[in-house]
């Protein structure tokens, strides 16, 4: 019997034994809640597009959501999600506003078929707001809402970058 204990003792001995590596690993760098407040026009100088730059970039795995302030209310105001069309009353487009994004820009453009034509309330001093996401809440809020987006970030006014474009 005591073989046998002293056996088990030898191979747990081997067995529990711990290993090293020389391997190293990289932390993975903590996610950030940013909010960006660009103004801008949309005219023919600029190709009725503006290209906002992200220093530094977002990670691959974010999302990029961009708002536009269209008004106010007695709520506050009311920021609509882009892509964001407007028809004529037969139901063909007249514009819009687009946006696609890397990991180190944002490219907000107006779409449409005569966009000289788009009045001035439209094209001049809007107001948008770059929401980057953590891909960790992508999946579980409301991107439809701007109030749901920054409620769940938990991003205050005063947080909110504005950047100035040349």
């Amino acid at each position: 019997m005591k073989k046998i204990i002293t056996l088990l003792s030898i191979a747990g001995l081997f067995v529990l034994q711990s290993c090293t590596t020389s391997a190293s690993f990289e932390i993975a760098p903590i996610a950030r809640n940013e909010v960006f407040e660009v103004t801008t026009s949309f005219n023919s100088n600029n190709n009725y597009g503006r290209l906002v730059t992200l220093n530094p970039p977002i990670y691959s795995s974010d999302v990029v959501l961009v708002y536009r302030l269209a008004g106010s209310n007695s709520q506050g105001d009311v920021w609509n999600p882009l892509p964001e069309t407007f028809s004529f009353n037969n139901g063909a487009l007249d514009f819009g506003y687009k946006f696609d994004y890397t990991n180190s820009d944002v490219d907000i453009y107006m779409i449409g078929n005569d966009l000289q034509s788009v009045t001035a309330e439209y094209r001049s001093n809007q107001v948008l707001r770059i929401v980057i996401v953590p891909a960790s809440y992508a999946k579980t809020i409301n991107k439809n809402s701007y109030s749901d987006v920054i409620t769940a970030l938990n991003v205050k006014d005063s947080q909110i970058q504005k950047i100035a474009l040349q």
